[in-house]
């Protein structure tokens, strides 16, 4: 067991030190580009502006004969673009693959002070962040890497979410988690092909009222697993995201999961395709309404100390803390996006 103290003690001589609290950044949105299309990759220098994180793909959706090629065109796209306060980050091949280790060794060599985050895929267990963090130590000591490289984990397998706890304090690298909903599904032989939202066949019934036909109501199938990751992340200090959602011709579906997500703790969510940047931008935003009210909470109780009445509400403690987080995230959208900071009065 690694003693509290030495937690964050670089694991390479000359590695820098690993950061202590994640940096203060705007992550709405984690949008996915496939850099082994070089139209695609032309886009990307206007795409930096309009999303909060360009994430180049060399995993799933990247077929095996264009493997090379995308990790080629991603450290392309890491060198030529400036992505400002842009996150970059990449998703590395899993790391039973054989092309995990040179997605590794390679892109950290060639732009390692550029690159924010590695998103690790079908994470099992600690031990696999284990890994790839000594792997980025010495990466980082032999091509003078000045800040540590952060690592994101895919929740996406039924032995991963038995985990979820030990894998979000594995490391000081842990810079989050996403959730997998479509190898999650085949890992635990659910029933269904969809990629993220719910199903019409999970759902609970009202009661019976003699012959009077039954309402239905559909269900959220990922509700569970999204708790138990967020209430993970938050008692580790790090953050939770919702993964894909696949049908992109369902903006309305897209929207409510996406919207569930935030309501339980999620900071972001994965984009997949232009039309679901605005849905991220409109989601993952606290409600003006909800942020002016949040003010009020907070001007009346300066100090987050004993009770007010607030438009015939009772507020304590418990709200005020309610409110600042609303407050605190509309302030980050407000820094980066000036037409919201003024819907907030920020």
């Amino acid at each position: 067991m690694k003693l509290p103290r030495q937690f964050f003690q670089p694991l390479a001589i000359g590695a820098p030190a690993p950061m202590r609290d994640l940096p203060i950044r705007l992550e709405r949105m984690i949008h996915f580009v496939p850099p082994h299309m070089e139209k695609m990759r032309a886009k990307v220098p206007e795409l930096a502006k309009t999303v909060d994180v360009v994430l180049g793909n060399l995993e799933d959706a990247i077929p095996v004969e264009a493997k090379e090629t995308a990790r080629k065109g991603f450290i392309e796209m890491g060198q030529t673009v400036d992505f400002g306060p842009t996150g970059l980050w990449t998703r590395i091949n899993a790391l039973n693959s054989p092309w995990a280790l040179d997605d590794v060794t390679e892109i950290v060599g060639a732009i390692g002070n550029k690159l924010d985050v590695i998103m690790l895929p079908k994470v099992d267990g600690p031990w696999d962040i284990h890994y790839l963090d000594q792997l980025l130590a010495q990466l980082e000591a032999r091509h003078k890497v000045t800040k540590p490289i952060m690592i994101h984990a895919i929740l996406e397998t039924a032995q991963g979410v038995n985990n979820v706890e030990a894998i979000a304090t594995a490391s000081p690298r842990m810079h989050g988690m996403s959730l997998g909903p479509a190898d999650l599904a085949a890992s635990r032989a659910m029933k269904t092909t969809r990629v993220g939202g719910g199903h019409p066949e999970y759902k609970v019934l009202a009661d019976a009222a003699g012959d009077a036909p039954r309402a239905a109501y559909q269900q959220d199938l990922w509700h569970y697993t999204t708790a138990k990751m967020v209430d993970a992340c938050a008692s580790a200090g790090i953050k939770p995201f919702y993964g894909p959602f696949g049908d992109f011709s369902d903006a309305a579906a897209c929207e409510s999961q996406f919207r569930n997500s935030f309501l339980l703790g999620c900071v972001g969510a994965w984009t997949l395709h232009p039309s679901q940047i605005a849905i991220a931008k409109k989601v993952y935003a606290p409600d003006p309404a909800e942020v002016a009210f949040a003010r009020k909470i907070v001007e009346s109780m300066p100090d987050g100390a004993g009770a007010v009445m607030i438009d015939g509400k009772m507020q304590d403690d418990a709200t005020w803390k309610q409110a600042k987080v609303l407050i605190d995230l509309a302030k980050l959208v407000a820094a980066k996006d000036p037409e919201m900071g003024q819907r907030y009065g920020l």
